[in-house]
């Protein structure tokens, strides 16, 4: 038996206004997309390289919550680069999106 809490899902509101986007830059008119939050250029060459580098050493299970050591480390070195920033690893979260941590934000404060 399946619950009656899935006839009360509907399309994703994110891909509704990614949608209308589409349609208004095919109708010419010139718009900036917030909607999905994806880039419009091509992937990284050095970001490739290290997904199938991934991939080829078998790097391909689930990591800790709050991002991998190496990954966070790579973050403090590049917010001290770039904006003159010092923090700890355990400052530090990685999260696969802004959906998903202010998901975490909301449910952490309320």
């Amino acid at each position: 038996m399946i619950s009656e809490k899935v006839n009360q899902i509907g399309a994703s509101p994110t891909l509704k206004i990614s949608a209308k986007a589409k349609a208004m830059r095919a109708e010419g008119i010139d718009i900036v997309d917030l909607s999905v939050g994806e880039p419009d250029f091509p992937t990284p060459e050095n970001a490739k390289g290290a997904g199938i580098r991934a991939i080829q050493q078998n790097f391909t299970k689930y990591t800790e919550n709050e991002g991998i050591p190496a990954l966070k480390k790579a973050v403090i070195a590049r917010m001290k680069e770039d904006y003159g920033l010092s923090y700890e690893p355990n400052q530090v979260i990685v999260s696969p999106g802004a959906k998903a941590s202010l998901f975490l934000i909301f449910q952490t404060l309320v």
